[in-house]
Formats: C-alpha cells, sequence, structure tokens
C-alpha cells in the first residue's frame, strides 16, 4: 500500500523540485521552438502530416510536464523527442514560463 502510495505521488513530488523558471532567460533558448511553433497555422510533414500547436498562452505546468513526457519517450514526435532530450529541467522551466506569459 505505502509503494503504491509513493508510485502515485512521484510526478508530484518531481513537479515541486523542478527549478522555477525565467522567461526572460528563454530568449536564449527558443529559436529551436519557433521554428515550427511560431509559424501561423503551420503544420509538419515529418513523421505524418501533423498540425503543429501553439505554445503561447498554454499553462507552465502543461508545457513542462509535456516536455518531460517526450523527453521520458512517452510521447512518440521524434522531433521533439530530439529537441526534449537536449533540455535541461532549467531550460524547460524557462521555455514554460515564457510560452506561458502568451509569447507566441
Amino acid at each position: 500500500m505505502l509503494a503504491a502510495l509513493l508510485l502515485a505521488a512521484a510526478p508530484v513530488l518531481a513537479q515541486q523540485a523542478a527549478p522555477a523558471g525565467d522567461p526572460k532567460e528563454a530568449h536564449k533558448k527558443i529559436a529551436m521552438c519557433e521554428g515550427c511553433h511560431g509559424i501561423p497555422g503551420y503544420r509538419t510533414a515529418y513523421p505524418e502530416v501533423y498540425h503543429v500547436p501553439k505554445l503561447g498562452g498554454q499553462s507552465a505546468v502543461y508545457l513542462t510536464n509535456a516536455l518531460n513526457a517526450y523527453k521520458a519517450g512517452q510521447r512518440k514526435h521524434p522531433s521533439m523527442r530530439g529537441i526534449a532530450a537536449s533540455l535541461s529541467d532549467k531550460d524547460i522551466a524557462d521555455l514554460a514560463a515564457y510560452y506561458a506569459e502568451g509569447h507566441r
């Protein structure tokens, strides 16, 4: 029972330990995002036709969780997995804070 409780709490505990994001630092890191997410209505053709979502205005928690899921291989888009794998926890926090402010 205790093991199940600890497993259930692990994502919450990991979330709390994440560094605080600095949207000003994200300006140094957004180039890799803007190539796709910065183009309104953009669709990628790799590995299949896929509508690239707008990041600006998403919650920082959602963006952090999504990037961490790509990094862990829980989300499958190959380009995003590669990009997320290159990001530190601080990079993810900074990018999430930046886009949560509503930047495109």
